[in-house]
C-alpha cells in the first residue's frame, strides 16, 4: 500500500522519518537520515501528507517538499507532545517522527501557516530590528547603572539621557569617561541601524497594496501591517478571525467547569512581538481619541470607562487582529462607519 502520512523530526544534520499506510501500519521507519539525504528520499515518494514541527528551518524544508507535490503541515511542538507515547517508547528520534506522523492526522490539529521566502525575509528584518531595540535599551540601562555609582542619576528617556550626560563626563574618573563614551557610540550606531531598518520596513509597507490596506485601520502602522502580512498571509489558514485573535494570546483564558464559565487574563499565546505590535497600537488609538464622534471612537471611548485603560488596550487590538484578517482574507479595504449629523 502506498505511503499517505510521512512524519519528519527536524534537525541540523540528522533527521528521522515514519511513515504510515492508509491503514496506519508503518511503511517507512528511518532514524537516521543525513541532511544531503533528505530531499532525495522525499522525492521518491508519491504525494502525500508530510507533518513537521514549526521549529528552525521547518518553512524552508516545507517549500522543498511541496515542490514535489507533497502537502505540508506544520505544528506547534506543544500540540504534538501528547502524541509521544513516552512510557512506551521513550524521548528519542524515532518516537517524535511517529508522534508528528500521528499528530498530524487528528482532524482537531491546529497548524502554523506556511512562509514564503519573502515572508521571512521581511521577518528578518522586524527580528533584526527588535534585537537592536533590545540591545539599545540594555546599554543605556547599563550607561544608567555605571552613572549612577559615582552619584549620577539621568532620566530614563533616551534623548534626554544623551543632552543631560554631557556635562558630567569631565567629572567622571578615567577609565569611567571612557566607557560611558563608548557607550554613547555604541547606541548611536544602534539608533542609526534602527532608523535604517525602519526605512526598510516602511518602503515594504508603501510597496505592497495589502499593507496599505491594513494601515486604514487605526492602530496599525507601516511596522505593524508588514509584520501582519508577512506572518499571516493571506489569513487561509484560519476559519475567521476570532481564531487569529486567540492565536495572537489576545483572547482570556478559560478555567470553567461544573457548569460555571470562568475566564481569567488573556492567554499570551502565539508571537508576542506581533502581540506587543497591536497592543502598542491600541494603546495610541486611546490616547488620540479627543473628541472624535464616529463609531469607533466612541466604542472605544465607553470600552475605557466600562473596563479600564488596559482591557480596553487589549480589546482594540484583538479587534485590529479581526479586522486584519478579513482585510487580508477578503482584499477588501476598511472604512470606518461615519456619524450622521445629529446622531446621539
Amino acid at each position: 500500500m502506498p505511503i499517505v502520512t510521512v512524519g519528519i523530526d527536524l534537525a541540523k544534520n540528522i533527521f528521522a522519518i515514519h511513515g504510515v499506510d492508509e491503514a496506519g501500519k508503518a511503511a517507512l521507519t528511518k532514524p537516521r537520515v543525513s541532511r544531503d539525504q533528505l530531499a532525495a528520499l522525499i522525492a521518491k515518494l508519491s504525494p502525500c501528507v508530510i507533518g513537521m514541527e514549526a521549529c528552525s528551518g521547518a518553512h524552508h524544508w516545507a517549500r522543498v517538499f511541496q515542490q514535489h507535490g507533497h502537502t505540508v503541515k506544520l505544528m506547534a511542538p506543544k500540540h504534538v507532545a501528547p502524541y509521544r507515547m513516552s512510557g512506551k517508547r521513550g524521548k528519542n528520534d524515532a518516537a517524535d517522527a511517529a508522534a508528528i506522523c500521528e499528530a498530524v492526522t487528528r482532524p482537531s490539529m491546529r497548524f502554523v501557516p506556511l512562509k514564503d521566502e519573502h515572508q521571512q525575509a521581511t521577518l528578518c528584518l522586524h527580528r533584526t530590528r527588535q534585537g537592536f531595540v533590545e540591545e539599545r535599551t540594555a546599554a543605556y540601562n547599563r550607561m544608567r547603572g555605571l552613572l549612577a555609582e559615582f552619584g549620577v542619576v539621568l532620566p530614563q528617556s533616551p534623548e534626554r539621557l544623551r543632552r543631560e550626560i554631557t556635562p558630567h563626563l569631565d567629572a567622571l574618573p578615567g577609565w569611567t569617561r571612557r566607557c560611558i563614551s563608548d557607550l554613547l557610540d555604541h547606541t548611536g550606531n544602534l539608533e542609526d541601524r534602527i532608523a535604517e531598518y525602519d526605512r526598510a520596513i516602511r518602503e515594504i509597507a508603501h510597496t505592497d497594496e495589502r499593507s496599505k490596506r491594513l494601515t486604514q485601520l487605526r492602530g496599525i502602522g507601516p511596522t505593524t501591517a508588514s509584520a501582519l502580512l508577512a506572518t499571516l498571509g493571506a489569513g487561509h489558514d484560519f476559519r475567521n478571525g476570532r481564531q487569529v485573535a486567540a492565536w495572537l494570546g489576545l483572547t482570556p483564558g478559560q478555567y470553567s467547569s461544573g457548569g460555571k464559565s470562568r475566564l481569567g487574563s488573556i492567554t499570551k499565546a502565539g508571537d508576542a512581538y506581533l502581540r506587543g505590535l497591536l497592543v502598542i497600537g491600541a494603546r495610541a488609538v486611546i490616547a488620540n481619541l479627543s473628541e472624535k464622534q464616529d463609531r469607533f471612537s466612541r466604542w472605544v471611548r465607553s470600552l475605557v470607562e466600562r473596563r479600564g485603560y488596559w482591557r480596553a488596550a487589549v480589546a482594540i487590538a484583538a479587534k485590529n487582529a479581526r479586522m486584519a484578517w478579513a482585510i487580508l482574507k477578503y482584499g477588501d479595504p476598511f472604512k470606518y462607519e461615519p456619524v450622521a449629523l445629529g446622531s446621539p
